[in-house]
């Protein structure tokens, strides 16, 4: 008679084996080196900037005007990652959100913040039917309020403190936020104007302190202000435009005032995507077209 096999005791093994699998496999997330990943996109004229969490978390902040983010996501994701844990649009134009519905219909969001601000443009249209579609929840972004990106990161919204929905000018709304770790943070301004940056040092000048500055409107003259510049003191400016665009990006008045204060600029134009890592004490980049 043959004798009959209990795979009960095997199956179990198998479940530990597995979850233990899953445990360091978590661990290792969380600790990888703990680096935290900034990079500031090349999509041409426009703003996209992917953050990846030393446990793993991905928060992208703008998507450009169209499919050129999926290109620069591609050089910073590994191509079986399909999710993104939230999105953030600083405000509805084209050059900002265009890419964001490609973004919803490829990868798996949880969330979307806003600012609250609509436009009638197609752009806008497509990008709202997508959030519906997609499941994700929409939050509403508003000054102090911060998003917990993994220990020690997290996202402070700085602007808007108000409601921009009826704002004639939608860059005047742009939600303006820090991202910190430990010791380290970058400032992200949209296309925020001076009139703005202005109203934020008038309320807390100190926290507007950080090591990389996304300068405001792709380096237009109509944002990044001396006294922004001076309060945020960064150690690196970054130009998020297109190569030869037909506004005059970056304009001769911002490049003027980061040679006065002596803050080195960097470009998408010239550089591709900018990939900043830091360990919340030491802080790198490197760059790839």
């Amino acid at each position: 008679m043959k004798e009959k096999v209990n795979y009960l005791p095997l199956a179990f093994l198998g479940v530990l084996f597995l979850a233990n699998i899953f445990i360091w496999y978590s661990v290792f997330r969380e600790e990888r080196g703990g680096q935290l990943r900034v990079a500031f996109l090349d999509v041409g004229q426009g703003d996209s900037i992917y953050i990846e969490a030393p446990n793993g978390n991905q928060f992208l902040v703008d998507g450009g005007s169209g499919a050129q983010v999926l290109s620069a996501l591609g050089k910073v994701m590994p191509s079986y990652d399909h999710s993104i844990d939230a999105i953030l649009a600083t405000h509805p134009d084209k050059d900002h959100i265009g890419g964001l519905p490609i973004v919803l219909g490829r990868f798996k969001v949880g969330k979307v913040f806003l600012n609250g601000a609509r436009s009638e443009t197609a752009a806008w249209e497509e990008f709202e039917n997508k959030i519906a579609v997609s499941g994700a929840e929409k939050i509403l972004a508003r000054r102090g309020m911060r998003i917990n990106l993994g220990r020690d990161v997290h996202f402070d919204i700085l602007f808007p403190d108000v409601d921009v929905s009826r704002f004639k000018d939608t860059n005047d709304g742009s939600i303006v936020g820090k991202l910190v770790y430990k010791d380290k943070s970058f400032l992200l301004t949209g296309d925020s104007p001076i009139k703005i940056e202005q109203h934020l040092i008038a309320l807390d000048n100190k926290n507007l302190r950080a090591n990389v500055l996304k300068l405001g409107h792709h380096g237009s003259r109509t944002s990044s202000g001396e006294a922004y510049l001076g309060f945020a003191a960064p150690e690196y400016a970054i130009v998020s435009a297109g190569c030869k665009n037909s506004y005059g990006h970056p304009h001769k008045e911002v490049l003027t005032l980061l040679e006065k204060f002596k803050i080195p600029k960097l470009s998408t134009c010239d550089s591709g995507n900018i990939i900043f890592t830091t360990n919340g004490e030491q802080l790198s980049f490197t760059t790839s077209k």
